[in-house]
């Protein structure tokens, strides 16, 4: 039996144990990241169910964002006090039911609470996989399965806009969140039988400075959201920035002075570190707003959902050939010539479409430039991911981890509400001839934010690295 298992060590109860953890975590994060991609595609359904507006959209997929950003390291404390088992649970039980509020939603703002909710339910859920994985299975043996867990996850970016595109035209939008309902219904009593339950370190939980961070970037998003149609001058946005700037000055106060804080910010003390943080939450914010923009954009020009997912391929693909073989240079070459040369060519593919976008727009011409920004980000996401895990101690490598992966999303977030607010600018959802136009801006200013992030990843320490064996979430 052990000679037939992909990681075979121990008698044959904890290789059947092992195989189980394995399979539900990878299970877990796979159904996690594909609902963050699969509403991509669906958006133009949605909008013209719904009436909603870009504005609208925008939250539907930032809310998502925001609450599993500003939760995941909260979500991991609560594992470690009351249960890592129980938790999962717990967070999957949250996902399924706000799957079925998203599914019966009946306006914008109906779906944006359910997704607000789903990312909750996600944020809980997603470290803790995480975390049971790395606990089942020894030293010698976690790199491995790591690995496996990794490349299931990533499957979700390539797949999950086809997916959701293939729903949305053969069945209905609702259809993208029912599916996770049965889902979850089996995976549940799976996780609580099959997975061993496991505590960490009793840490006190920072509820403060999860508040003041959620209320300091809701802040941030929302005047960026509102600056077009209230006025950059106006008192709601003025408020909203005012808020999110004494909001974030009372997060860093907590932060320094909380006994265990949600973010510690020692850890940027470390320039690889720092540099690596900046860069990524200036690159990953054009590779969310890309993922938002460029399934609409397709669709105006009359593609369907399902076409339009697939047609996504060429920059979704890449994350399968590119990053293993980037991860493979990070000991020859270092982290920083991957993530500057990385990101340089993200500006390149992006800039290029911003050049490309018309109405009538031939597919051909759109699949060289996928393919060079979707290069450009696999090369650069595992080298910057290494430099953040090698600049800490290996006892803080799950704060590293949870540091990375929040900046991430909320680099997400804020390339989306910074270029729907571009887009909001130059063009408008009325005609495939407006949409080429906002888009093409939108297009641009996301080249000049990757050029941004290579100007941040020039200040990674000019040194090799030995490459982790853990990984972040992916």
């Amino acid at each position: 039996m052990a000679t037939t298992s992909p990681l075979p060590d121990g008698t044959p109860e904890e290789i059947t144990r092992r195989r189980w953890v394995l399979a539900l975590a990878s299970l877990v994060s796979f159904m996690i990241a594909l609902d963050a991609l699969v509403v991509t595609t669906a958006l133009s359904a949605i909008r013209l169910d719904l009436g909603a507006p870009i504005e609208a959209l925008e939250w539907i997929v930032n809310a998502y964002n925001l609450s599993f950003a500003v939760l995941l390291m909260t979500g991991a404390a609560l594992g470690d006090r009351f249960g890592r088992r129980r938790m999962l649970a717990a967070g999957l039980a949250i996902f399924v039911l706000a799957s079925a509020g998203c599914a019966l939603a009946s306006s914008a703002a109906w779906l944006i609470a359910a997704r607000a909710l789903q990312g909750v339910g996600a944020a809980l859920a997603m470290p803790l996989a995480m975390a049971l994985l790395s606990g089942a299975f020894p030293k010698e043996m976690r790199a491995r399965a790591l690995g496996i867990f990794g490349s299931i996850t990533g499957l979700a970016l390539i797949v999950g806009p086809a997916a959701g595109g293939a729903v949305a035209q053969g069945l209905a939008w609702p259809w993208i969140f029912w599916i996770n309902i049965p889902v979850g219904l089996i995976v549940i009593p799976l996780v609580l039988r099959r997975i061993p339950e496991s505590r960490g370190p009793a840490a006190a939980l920072d509820f403060a400075g999860v508040l003041l961070a959620t209320g300091a970037v809701l802040g941030a998003v929302w005047a960026l959201t509102r600056g077009h149609e209230a006025g950059w001058a106006s008192a709601e946005v003025a408020g909203a920035l005012a808020a999110c700037v004494l909001l974030a000055i009372g997060f860093v106060v907590r932060e320094q002075r909380a006994q265990d804080p949600m973010l510690p910010l020692r850890l940027f003390r470390s320039r690889a570190f720092s540099a690596g943080i900046a860069a990524s939450f200036l690159f990953y914010a054009p590779m969310y707003a890309t993922a938002f923009f460029l399934p609409q954009f397709l669709q105006a020009q009359g593609a369907g959902p399902l076409a339009a997912g697939l047609r996504l391929l060429p920059w979704t693909a890449t994350l399968f050939v590119v990053a293993p073989f980037a991860g493979g240079l990070v000991n020859r070459w270092g982290e920083r010539p991957l993530v500057v040369c990385g990101v340089l060519l993200q500006a390149i593919g992006s800039g290029w479409i911003a050049l490309l976008a018309a109405p009538d727009l031939p597919y051909a011409q759109l699949v060289p430039p996928l393919i060079v920004a979707g290069a450009g980000v696999s090369m650069a996401m595992p080298a910057a991911q290494n430099a953040v895990l090698s600049a800490v101690a290996p006892v803080e490598i799950g704060k590293a981890s949870g540091t990375f992966n929040m900046f991430r999303y909320l680099g997400g977030m804020f390339g989306i509400a910074l270029l729907v607010e571009v887009f909001a600018q130059f063009g408008s959802l009325g005609s495939p001839e407006a949409f080429s136009h906002g888009f093409a801006r939108a297009m641009g200013v996301g080249s000049a934010l990757s050029v941004l992030a290579a100007l941040a990843a020039c200040w990674l320490p000019a040194r090799k690295h030995k490459l982790q064996t853990v990984q972040a979430p992916a």
